[in-house]
């Protein structure tokens, strides 16, 4: 009984000195995270989402961002690099392959497709599909690690996110280098511009926590730029009175903002692809335990969980509408568009698209 003890106290010293000093690959620091009001107020829990139209996709998987053509055809990016559309029958056909992991796409007054691509830069892809250049790959020496969302302006300029320049997309792949800027909180996410004319890139704002979904206002006088890790919409103005200034434009989520689109009416359609963590909110001032909690089995890590949510906001911050599935038929949101009477949801995991009758919310 004594040697089985013995054993037992050994086996749990290890394991302490494991959990308190194995390497890991991030260094958290201690913030708070605003209380989480859940499904309250203008969130209130509802099935909305739960009503949408499947489209098969066969075998593919991720159809994480949309786009629409001026044509009204619908463009999604694919997580094996694969950028496809739906024909007139509604069915998806190959537009493109890009190698990498296109994520954020949007296309250009002039009819190419501007392809955020998180393991190989920003991508422009022809009008046919048929030929995709590398647009830059680094701002000023820096190299661009996650490119994840773009939109571009009536006249041209492109705006994009590089989600987290410590942890490469391309090394951790999007989801695990996601999850491990997420637990850092060490703001590497950053904006970058760049220019079709001077072909040079810069920084437009740094220190972001995840900087995600990217949508250029309807005025074209700012840009808004999902802030994931800090569970809000940041406003960066880009002209007028107020260029250079940011301003948050609507705060404390009920789940990890991922991408922004423009809507009707001066609306822009926000999703949300996962409910927060109460864990990691609970953490949030703790950097040492999330070093902690990085030790542990990854099923014991936070996680995204499936979930449908996407919500439609005004220009000032406000919720117009929330569309929920808490059934998860429909899980892991990204973001939505709309084209002619339909709105298309997109996912981060789904092997399916999905899209909900605009008459009928």
């Amino acid at each position: 009984m004594l040697k089985f003890l013995m054993a037992v106290l050994s086996l749990l010293g290890l394991a302490s000195i494991y959990l308190i000093t194995w390497p890991v690959p991030v260094q958290p620091t201690a913030w708070q995270a605003p209380e989480d009001q859940g499904l309250t107020g203008a969130f209130a829990a509802n099935d909305k989402l739960s009503s949408v139209e499947i489209i098969t996709l066969g075998n593919e998987e991720g159809p994480e961002d949309l786009a629409i053509s001026d044509s009204g055809e619908v463009y999604f990016s694919l997580l094996d690099g694969k950028i496809m559309r739906l024909n007139e029958s509604n069915q998806p056909e190959l537009f493109a392959e890009t190698g990498g992991r296109p994520l954020g796409i949007e296309f250009s007054p002039d009819g190419n497709l501007i392809v955020a691509d998180a393991y190989k830069g920003l991508l422009s892809i022809s009008a046919d599909g048929k030929e995709v250049t590398l647009l830059t790959k680094q701002v000023k020496g820096s190299p661009i690690r996650y490119a994840d969302d773009v939109d571009i302006t009536d006249t041209g300029v492109i705006y994009f996110t590089d989600a987290s320049t410590k942890f490469p997309a391309d090394i951790y792949e999007t989801y695990g280098a996601s999850l491990l800027d997420i637990m850092e909180h060490g703001g590497h996410g950053r904006v970058l511009k760049y220019s079709p004319e001077t072909k040079e890139t810069t920084v437009v704002l740094s220190g972001l926590q995840f900087a995600n979904g990217l949508a250029v206002s309807h005025e074209q006088d700012a840009i808004l730029i999902n802030e994931t890790g800090s569970y809000q919409v940041l406003k960066h103005w880009i002209e007028g009175k107020k260029k250079g200034t940011t301003e948050v434009l609507i705060s404390n989520l009920p789940g990890f903002p991922d991408n922004i689109n423009q809507g009707r009416d001066g609306n822009y359609w926000l999703g949300l692809v996962s409910p927060r963590s109460k864990a990691l909110d609970m953490l949030s001032g703790f950097p040492f335990l999330r070093s902690v909690v990085q030790r542990l089995p990854a099923s014991l890590r936070p996680k995204a969980e499936s979930f449908g949510h996407v919500v439609l906001i005004n220009g000032s911050g406000e919720v117009i509408t929330s569309l929920q599935d808490p059934r998860s038929q429909y899980g892991f949101t990204t973001g939505a568009v709309e084209s002619g009477e339909w709105l298309y949801v997109s996912s981060l995991h789904e092997k399916v698209l999905a899209r909900l009758s605009l008459s009928g919310m």
